[in-house]
């Protein structure tokens, strides 16, 4: 989810933590009717992650239970359980219930604050709740057939409900049948946990494709998924830092990346004021430094171009109309605002002879309205788009095996042109535009 930049530099640790003097239990595990009170933390096995009551500031007396790096990147949070709900003092207790819940109680008001959610269907025996060496904290029925060995026979786990951060291992994007779906949220400030305007989630409307909003206002489209790398993203490729992927079958479509050399340290974070980043822990100078990026420069601006409009860093203006269309509002263009985007110079009319133009190395435009198939092949693809009046567009779904369908029915909106890994697309045109009455495609 995010670009690889050619320059690494130093950042500080995005937030200082404070806790009050903490001592830790036997195991890594909180048994039924267990009570983890504040002052008190579970370890996972291997000292990665810690789980107990921390304070983000000493600007604020507000206690949080969470989970924080332990042995490296000591002290920074990867996850908070009540970000909404925080406990004026250090009253607060958890319990894991015989049902399976975890319930979050401030024991001064003996008022319950948070509770774990339970999407299994399935009754829980034996609960247990456990601090992962992935940072993850997994309830699971050690009664069940099978034990524990199956990473998906859980009752609950907090990867399910990340905050701020992703971390290596968990899962962006919707388990169908857990009805679980994952999305990042920013931080209010340094101080609060809660949550800030900022969101990053994966958008299941036409093909899926990862969005970043402030408030319900999209601000960047990371693209969809084509086989190698989200369509928006182009230097995301191959490295020696952690791989990645997107999984997409009948039960769940997810985005997961896993570090290549176990000692390296790597998430994914979103700050208050709405950066996505990739940090990467740097032992030599106990601090995390920027490896990557997706918002590279000012064409990752969402739509900033309009329908039919392509924005390219390179030129200046940035913006300009695909080949066969031109400004809508020229005045606007002339001072730089573009949103109003392009029309076709020739209008289409679903004649005899209209055919498809080729623009190579582009981010491919919105998916929300498209229609998509992945068995079909190009050539299928373009036929389905050629027979149907209102389709204005095709491309390859999957580029890695060359293979998929994937048709847009509207106007296309946010193009991008790439020097490097773009993608091919195939726009409706005129047969005047083509400079042919037959019926061959272009």
């Amino acid at each position: 989810m995010e670009t690889q930049t050619p320059f690494l530099f130093l950042i500080p640790v995005l937030f200082s933590f404070y806790s009050s003097i903490t001592y830790s239990m036997a195991a890594n595990t909180i048994a039924v009717n267990q009570t983890i009170r504040d002052g008190q933390t579970i370890v996972s096995p291997q000292e990665s992650f810690e789980l107990g009551f921390f304070s983000p500031t000493t600007a604020t007396r507000n206690r949080y239970l969470g989970i924080w790096y332990k042995r490296l990147a000591t002290g920074t949070v990867a996850w908070v359980a009540n970000r909404e709900t925080p406990i004026a003092n250090e009253s607060g207790e958890l319990t894991l219930r015989p049902d399976g819940v975890l319930v979050l109680r401030d024991s001064t008001t003996n008022t319950i604050v948070w509770s774990s959610l339970n999407p299994s269907t399935k009754t829980a025996q034996n609960p247990i709740a456990q601090l992962l060496d992935s940072g993850n904290l997994m309830v699971v029925d050690r009664d069940r057939e099978g034990g524990n060995d199956d990473p998906e026979d859980y009752i609950w786990q907090s990867f399910d409900h990340p905050g701020n951060t992703f971390l290596s291992g968990s899962k962006f994007g919707r388990n169908l049948e857990k009805g679980v779906v994952t999305n990042i949220t920013s931080w209010k400030t340094e101080d609060d946990p809660s949550q800030g305007e900022y969101s990053v989630y994966m958008d299941f409307n036409g093909f899926p494709q990862i969005y970043l909003s402030k408030s319900d206002v999209i601000q960047m489209r990371l693209g969809s998924w084509n086989g190698l790398r989200y369509t928006g993203m182009p230097s995301l490729t191959p490295n020696s830092i952690f791989t990645f992927e997107q999984v997409s079958n009948e039960r769940e479509i997810y985005y997961i990346f896993e570090p290549i050399n176990r000692s390296v340290t790597t998430k994914l974070m979103l700050d208050s004021e709405g950066n996505m980043v990739r940090l990467n822990w740097n032992n030599r100078t106990q601090g995390w430094f920027e490896f990557s990026t997706p918002a590279i420069d000012n064409c990752v601006r969402y739509a900033l171009c309009g329908p039919h409009g392509s924005c390219a860093i390179e030129q200046s203006p940035p913006c300009g109309c695909l080949k066969g269309f031109t400004p809508k509002n020229q005045g606007e263009w002339d001072v730089s605002d573009w949103v109003s985007g392009c029309r076709r110079e020739i209008p289409l009319d679903c004649g005899v002879g209209e055919g498809f133009r080729k623009y190579s190395s582009v981010k491919l435009p919105d998916t929300r309205n498209s229609w998509f198939d992945r068995n079909m092949t190009l050539d299928e693809c373009r036929v389905k788009c050629k027979n149907e009046c209102n389709c204005s567009a095709y491309s390859t779904l999957d580029i890695k095996d060359d293979i998929g369908c994937l048709l847009w029915y509207d106007e296309l909106i946010d193009i991008n042109s790439f020097r490097n890994n773009g993608q091919d697309i195939y726009i409706r045109m005129a047969a005047a535009e083509l400079g042919t009455f037959s019926s061959c495609f272009f």
